[in-house]
């Protein structure tokens, strides 16, 4: 009689429906679709989603988080494509459109309280945040804040809200994971923040 099969974690479940997710939507051009609605030129929807594809595994070091005992602690890093990309883009969107500053900032704090309030650290790894979840938050707040401007709004609540309620709050949690490295939108939290940056926009 063969050996039972070990459970399958959570975390590896959660990747595996993210990945198929991308796949249905790159099929489906609804990403192109989705970058189109916030108000991004086609011809840079391609260079977006490959810079942000790729940069997932590009980690910028910027300091090391403390450990107990003495020990040389964690390297605390910035994920270009979980991070940065997602934020400077966040940005471009707000300043190209003033009037939903105030809306869009108010909807990625509440869609950062209920990241924060879900997401659950994982040892040897980092903090994992639920896919699902966020862009409904990030849609209705968009939806109920801004309606005439929702998809921009989702946007940036969506990706600002899921890299603040995730990581940036739980800073003191990673340097207790054990891991090499804490990467700030990266691993599992870079899938929640890409995921949830395109499904708000569709749905709002």
């Amino acid at each position: 009689m063969p050996p039972p099969s070990p459970p399958r974690s959570p975390l590896l479940i959660g990747f595996g429906l993210a990945a198929l997710l991308l796949v249905a939507l790159i099929q489906l051009d609804l990403l192109e679709y989705a970058y189109e609605r916030i108000g991004l030129d086609s011809q840079y929807v391609l260079a977006v989603l490959l810079a942000s594809l790729f940069g997932s595994g590009v980690n910028i070091p910027v300091g090391r988080l403390p450990a107990a005992g003495g020990a040389r602690g964690t390297l605390l890093a910035v994920n270009l494509g979980g991070a940065v990309i997602p934020t400077l883009l966040s940005a471009y969107l707000l300043a190209v459109n003033r009037a939903v500053v105030g809306p869009a900032l108010l909807a990625a704090a509440v869609v950062a309280i209920v990241v924060h309030l879900m997401a659950r650290p994982v040892p040897q790894f980092g903090i994992a945040v639920p896919i699902f979840v966020p862009p409904l938050v990030a849609a209705a707040a968009a939806l109920l804040l801004a309606s005439a401007n929702a998809p921009p709004v989702a946007y940036v609540a969506g990706t600002l809200g899921t890299l603040i309620g995730a990581d940036l709050t739980n800073l003191r949690q990673l340097g207790g994971l054990g891991a090499p490295i804490a990467s700030i939108g990266g691993a599992g939290t870079f899938d929640g923040i890409f995921v949830t940056g395109i499904l708000a926009v569709l749905l709002a």
